[in-house]
């Protein structure tokens, strides 16, 4: 491996290359972790779009009442935004 050192490539140490593999397992193994977070998120701002029908003044139908459950139930079924099926908004 080799790096940047004041604009010339050298060679990396054998501590400097245990040291990045170690930090690039690290990232690797953080990968579902960061697809979750990923994936709470867009479904928070699903969830939000319809936050108003909780409102006292409002009656939420059944169909949304469902398609809200089903949204906080998604990370229970899927990893990342690859994986996922969303539900539909009735």
């Amino acid at each position: 491996m080799k790096k940047y050192v004041n604009g010339e490539l050298l060679d990396m140490t054998s501590e400097e290359i245990s040291a990045r593999q170690a930090e690039e397992k690290a990232w690797a193994d953080g990968q579902a972790s960061r697809d979750l977070a990923d994936l709470r998120t867009e479904r928070n701002s699903l969830l939000a779009e319809t936050d108003y029908l909780g409102n006292s003044d409002v009656t939420m139908s059944d169909a949304m009442t469902t398609y809200r459950q089903a949204l906080r139930d998604i990370t229970s079924s899927a990893t990342s935004l690859d994986d996922v099926t969303w539900p539909t908004k009735p």
